[in-house]
């Protein structure tokens, strides 16, 4: 049997409706010998389909890293009512629409979302209030009051509208909630909104149509482990000769520059650490005024499964 520690790196599944993202990553335990240790970069609702990146073994201390990517979605926006969970899954209650919004006035409404916006979560989501979750006090008919937070929303592309039915494509950052986007359209518009259908087409680089089934044979599975450095692909590269690579997983200070010679970036933000053979090394800050690079995580040893 292989050891624990030889299985490392990032998994990409296309999560199937009805199941929590848990629930996925559950599924995918059983692809690995007992011990490894599996997570998720960034939940879908039960409702939701598409990309989910789990991370294997080391992997899981780069999730951040992959939270971070911008996601695309295709959302399926039903008009002229709401949810109290903003979705379908939700308790619907349909509103009274004298007549249904025209495109011009709906173009109108998403431009206003494009952009750095505050938006409010759901009520129904994972986040803390007060100690709990949210969604937990929701279920049982307590007040749930949740501070807007910025997000940004790169792009909304009408894919078809037909009321009450409007599909979207969506870009947008870390922290967004299409739910509260489809809440906050309807209410623009005073129709209402809610989320009937939500597919993750991409997670950075990750694309839907590469993704593995949470039903797929284990030797399938495994075989499509990519790299931890995988997780990365957004940061500079560097690479380091075998002495300076040694020092810097051994916690020094080297001297180093991206590669394609360009310079590290004056701000002291985060690099991307390989050695000569491609092996990924460790994960690494610039030193603001020097040419220098300081470790903050150490995979040493590390490279691909």
């Amino acid at each position: 049997m292989a050891k624990t520690a030889t299985w490392q790196g990032l998994l990409v599944v296309d999560k199937p409706a009805g199941i929590t993202s848990r629930d996925a990553v559950d599924r995918a335990l059983g692809w690995f010998p007992r011990g490894v240790k599996l997570g998720h970069t960034g939940t879908l609702d039960p409702l939701a389909t598409g990309v989910l990146v789990l991370t294997v073994g080391p992997a899981t201390r780069l999730s951040e890293y992959v939270q971070r990517m911008r996601k695309t979605y295709r959302a399926a926006v039903r008009l002229g009512a709401g949810s109290d969970s903003d979705d379908a899954d939700g308790v619907v209650s349909e509103w009274q629409v004298e007549q249904p919004p025209a495109r011009d006035a709906l173009e109108a409404a998403l431009a206003g979302f494009q952009g750095t916006i505050d938006q409010t979560p759901p009520a129904y989501s994972a986040l803390r209030t007060a100690g709990r979750r949210a969604f937990d006090l929701a279920r049982r008919g307590l007040a749930v009051e949740l501070a807007p937070r910025p997000v940004e929303i790169h792009t909304i592309q009408i894919l078809k509208y037909e009321y009450p039915l409007l599909e979207l494509e969506v870009e947008c950052g870390k922290g967004t909630y299409i739910r509260s986007l489809a809440r906050d359209l309807g209410a623009v518009l005073g129709c209402g909104g809610y989320i009937a259908g939500l597919r993750r087409l991409r997670v950075g680089p990750f694309q839907a149509d590469d993704a593995l089934s949470p039903d797929a044979a284990p030797d399938a599975a495994r075989a499509r482990l990519l790299p931890l450095s995988a997780a990365l692909t957004e940061l500079p590269r560097v690479t380091l000769p075998a002495d300076d690579a040694l020092r810097l997983c051994r916690g020094r200070r080297v001297a180093a520059q991206t590669d394609g010679r360009q310079p590290l970036p004056a701000d002291g933000s985060e690099v991307a650490v390989f050695a000569l053979d491609g092996q990924f090394l460790a994960l690494a800050a610039g030193v603001p005024g020097s040419n220098l690079i300081r470790p903050l995580k150490v995979f040493a040893g590390a490279g691909s499964a």
